[in-house]
């Protein structure tokens, strides 16, 4: 039985028309997906190509915005460049909108507040970030910046630079936060060591460390949480 292409579905079953008639919030990821890449192969409908690459990631949206270019034009037949490049710019936008909501974030009041405020930046990447946060006395983020950038297990962080930044801000408290590409959340000795390290640097100058956060995929860790700090 020879598939039906989508222009012969019923009207309401198209994701474009039904998108149109209902609103985007009522379809499916996989339609979603499908009215992006516009259309499948010979075997199979553009709907159908794109629940095949969601089930490959366990239909995780976060594991799809992972997936590079040669990862979706080599494993999915129908899927040339240009779809990739396509699926891939649409995520990073999706990535983009999060990070453009986060100026209208008050301060920082719990650990949720700085995992919310580092997630869109460290998530989706297959190497370790250390970021820090530097917060007013009111809680406000007066300075995000990236510290350091290392390999997929591990980063490195320079003290001295995390201090400059915080007194030249005139900041009375740091936020650290840092990912776990591996989706491991438990912090490692060095991860340990460098809180240690920071805490003590950040008291000699009458400035407090506030938390230390892992984020890994929609997970994170938190020091201050734990009692570690």
């Amino acid at each position: 039985m020879n598939k039906l292409s989508i222009k012969e579905w019923a009207l309401e079953d198209r994701p474009r028309e039904k998108m149109l008639q209902k609103g985007a919030s009522s379809l499916s990821n996989a339609e979603l997906l499908a009215i992006l890449i516009g259309s499948g192969s010979s075997k199979e409908s553009a709907v159908q190509l794109s629940q095949r690459i969601l089930h490959s990631v366990d239909n995780n949206l976060n594991s799809l915005g992972k997936l590079s270019i040669k990862d979706l034009t080599n494993g999915f037949k129908g899927i040339g460049e240009a779809k990739a490049i396509t699926i891939a710019a649409a995520l990073e936008l999706g990535r983009r909108r999060d990070c453009s909501e986060r100026p209208k974030q008050t301060g920082i009041t719990c650990s949720m507040d700085a995992n919310l405020l580092f997630h869109p930046f460290l998530c989706d990447l297959h190497h370790e970030e250390l970021w820090v946060a530097l917060i007013s006395q009111s809680g406000k983020v007066l300075e995000k910046m990236k510290i350091s950038q290392g390999g997929v297990n591990e980063t490195s962080a320079d003290i001295r630079l995390i201090m400059k930044a915080a007194i030249n801000s005139l900041a009375s408290g740091i936020i650290l936060c840092h990912n776990h590409p591996s989706g491991n959340l438990n912090p490692s000795k060095q991860d340990d060591a460098l809180t240690t390290r920071l805490q003590n640097a950040a008291n000699l100058m009458g400035i407090k460390l506030l938390d230390h956060i892992i984020i890994a995929d929609n997970k994170y860790y938190s020091y201050a949480d734990e009692g570690k700090i």
